[in-house]
């Protein structure tokens, strides 16, 4: 069973607008996100889907990933609990992760071209 880890601290908690919201933010250990999926009851991307795409190295399956996270009600937990623990890569609450640093974008190996490619 899942105890609250938040308690609110001031009246003003008590009426904020989604104090569930407040509560997911504070998530920062696995266990606590692992408990806080099975308690939304809800599917989550990264539960839904083969965990390897969440792990990809090419680009565009990275963007892919990050394209799943995006309607996740968790995607502010989990970056945050990232962002925390250092994740060395991967992707993490809708951000790529490379040796514990949010990353825009991934980019292919090797060197761009000089010339653009005729099609």
């Amino acid at each position: 069973m899942h105890t609250p880890t938040h308690v609110p601290s001031s009246r003003t908690d008590l009426n904020s607008p989604d104090p569930t919201e407040d509560h997911l933010t504070a998530l920062t250990t696995l266990n606590e996100l692992d408990e806080a999926i099975d308690d939304l009851g809800t599917a989550v991307p990264c539960r839904g889907y083969d965990p390897e795409v969440f792990f990809a190295e090419a680009p565009a399956d990275v963007e892919y990933a990050k394209s799943l996270c995006r309607t996740c009600p968790l995607r502010a937990a989990c970056l945050a609990g990232a962002k925390d623990r250092r994740e060395p890569w991967g992707v993490w609450g809708g951000e790529l992760f490379i040796q514990g640093v949010v990353v825009a974008r991934k980019r292919p190996r090797g060197r761009p071209r000089k010339n653009p490619v005729s099609a």
